[in-house]
């Protein structure tokens, strides 16, 4: 047996290892080239199950064979359009509200109504989204989130003008085919060094703990740096899962379930269905957005949805 070493098991490419302050993730919405009028969506984590389906990826082992995944299945309430912004120098430059639902008076300070002018003199156009999660039940309290626009100018403005007042619903929006998703990870709180860096056991006769490590630093610097495993937060970070697939997209009635999902209840509005897991526990917020850098390995899987099979 080769020896057991791994000395940087943790990760410095997240940092500071904290609790995030809100649920919904900034994105880089510049670097998403997308033909979806949004580029994003906001949606509510269900559970995990398995469906059976057929697999019709070119070149696979199991082509045209029926196959058994798990999956993670997600509720989509509709949205609405919440304000608009219009950026110059990549900052916002003007921000109209368009928002007429009163509800939001006991969430959000809810500022001037105006007019949507000409989009000439900016240089991008993007909506502030709230979601309808009355219409689940989970909870009442929207998320609100910032989601660009693809296209030109007068297209992003045309689209805006169209929609506001108006529900826009996941099946509108969603294609089938690669997303990114971006979550929050399941809160652990305070965790020694093995849970959070991976860190080796020492042997069951050593001093001063077993589950620590063998040093903390050099005498000189008289410094413990960062990069020494040590206790802390772990869980609730921000993370994106990139390149999931997005199988399926229906509505309620389509699940329904007796009892209900486990942790969650009942699914009431659109849901949908994507391979693999996805960050946070059940009822967390999670933002679907196009994919920022697809890979031709996801790309070539293709499954033909048959049923759900296991909830």
């Amino acid at each position: 047996m080769p020896k057991h070493n791994k000395p940087r098991e943790g990760s410095l490419q997240f940092w500071p290892r904290k609790r995030i302050r809100k649920f919904l993730p900034s994105v880089n919405w510049k670097a998403i080239k997308s033909d979806s009028k949004m580029l994003g969506f906001i949606a509510y984590k269900v559970g995990m199950g398995s469906v059976l389906v057929k697999d019709t990826s070119p070149d696979s082992m199991t082509k045209d064979k029926k196959i058994v995944i798990p999956v993670s299945v997600l509720e989509l309430p509709p949205v609405k359009i919440f304000s608009v912004r219009f950026y110059k120098n990549n900052l916002v430059n003007q921000e109209v509200l368009v928002a007429e639902d009163k509800e939001l008076k006991r969430i959000v300070k809810l500022g001037k109504k105006g007019n949507i002018d000409s989009a000439k003199d900016y240089d991008d156009i993007r909506i502030i989204i709230y979601s309808l999660a009355k219409n689940t039940g989970i909870k009442k309290t929207p998320n609100i989130a910032e989601i660009a626009l693809s296209g030109t100018l007068d297209e992003k403005l045309k689209f805006a003008k169209e929609k506001i007042g108006k529900e826009i619903f996941a099946s509108e929006i969603l294609k089938i085919g690669i997303i990114d998703i971006r979550g929050l990870t399941k809160g652990k709180g305070l965790q020694g060094p093995v849970k959070r860096f991976g860190v080796k056991l020492k042997q069951h006769k050593s001093e001063k703990g077993r589950r620590r490590p063998g040093s903390l630093g050099p005498w000189h610097p008289a410094h413990t740096l960062f990069r020494s495993a040590m206790a802390g937060q772990l869980g609730f970070f921000t993370r994106i899962q990139y390149n999931s697939r997005l199988i399926k997209i229906g509505k309620a009635n389509q699940i329904e379930k007796k009892e209900g999902w486990k942790k969650y209840g009942n699914i009431k509005t659109e849901y949908a269905i994507i391979s693999g897991s996805v960050p946070g526990p059940a009822k967390r917020e999670l933002l679907l957005t196009s994919s920022l850098r697809p890979s031709k390995s996801q790309e070539k899987k293709k499954y033909e949805f048959i049923k759900l099979i296991r909830k």
